[in-house]
């Protein structure tokens, strides 16, 4: 580990911040929404009848991103067949799949005249192809209604199964992402129906399979593992030549949650970005309200910029 890495993890910069987990910092308040944009938006999603991540996750940047015309879709129902003891998504028993919902997503991305779109999904483990070939519609049908419209996928982990992640990159999305989310350590607790080794595994394939659609993944901290923890996943994420990272604070969506253990200051997550940066990846978003998506299309342009 270098001297740098060592002062990070060891020194200063780590000490816990004096504030109790109730309090929330003021780099992590943020303006309410309902800027003209964010309420045109939300009518169209509940005309269409679609599900964004940004709402069913309490999303603090819903208010900016939307504003922005920009969103990130939540495709095959707001039920999730896994209990992540993180997530504030619903879990339990999911509805059939619409067939039409493809068509219907590839519409709403034309009415809004988006130029870059993130597609996600709940865990549907219910179906044989883990939800793939729903994926690989909605990429088509998005292309096919707004050519110049770029697809990131943000999809589950398919259980490992190879043949649903062949399916999606073979519909040619422009970015393929699948969230680490957390330390090895505490998958256990945060992701009991995940598998550290199993989501490392999906993005190398991907690089294998398909080297020209770049990978991007997301971890969250905060939940109560170390520096040097996050560190070692970083480490990882490269030896699987992941190109895009996200660093954001885990914020507890309610008590029925795994409770949060720590904010991170500003200063940390910089510290976080440098060292991503010093072990190779093409970008990286690193900050108490980052997110996945939050400025996908940014992440996408400055990655594409630097290669």
């Amino acid at each position: 580990m270098a001297v740098s890495e060592l002062k990070f993890i060891r020194g200063r910069h780590v000490r816990p911040t004096p504030l109790s987990r109730d309090q929330k910092p003021e780099w992590l308040k943020v303006r309410a929404p309902g800027s003209e944009n964010y309420v045109r938006i939300k009518g169209l999603m509940r005309d269409m009848g679609l599900h964004t991540v940004c709402e069913e996750a309490h999303c603090p940047n819903i208010g900016e991103c939307w504003h922005h015309g920009t969103a990130t879709f939540m495709i095959m129902g707001d039920t999730c067949t896994r209990a992540c003891t993180y997530c504030n998504v619903n879990h339990g028993t999911p509805m059939a799949l619409d067939p039409g919902e493809p068509g219907k997503l590839a519409h709403a991305v034309d009415s809004m005249s988006l130029a870059y779109v993130v597609v996600t999904s709940v865990d549907r483990d219910d179906l044989p192809d883990f939800g793939a070939g729903h994926f690989a519609e909605t990429i088509l049908s998005i292309h096919a209604k707004r050519p110049e419209c770029q697809v990131e996928v943000l999809i589950p982990d398919f259980q490992g199964e190879e043949a649903p992640l062949r399916t999606v990159l073979e519909a040619r999305p422009d970015i393929l992402n699948h969230n680490i989310e957390t330390v090895p350590r505490l998958y256990r607790t945060a992701r009991p129906g995940g598998k550290y080794p199993r989501a490392l595994e999906l993005l190398q394939r991907a690089r294998r399979w398909a080297p020209e659609i770049p990978t991007k993944t997301g971890l969250m901290v905060g939940l109560g593992e170390t520096p040097d923890e996050v560190v070692g996943v970083l480490r990882d994420l490269r030896e699987v030549d992941c190109q895009i990272l996200t660093i954001g604070q885990y914020l507890r969506p309610s008590l029925a949650h795994i409770p949060m253990e720590r904010y991170y200051t500003p200063d940390q997550f910089r510290e976080f970005k440098r060292i991503a940066l010093e072990l190779g990846f093409g970008h990286v978003e690193s900050g108490p309200l980052v997110r996945s998506s939050y400025h996908a299309h940014e992440q996408t342009k400055s990655f594409e910029a630097n290669q």
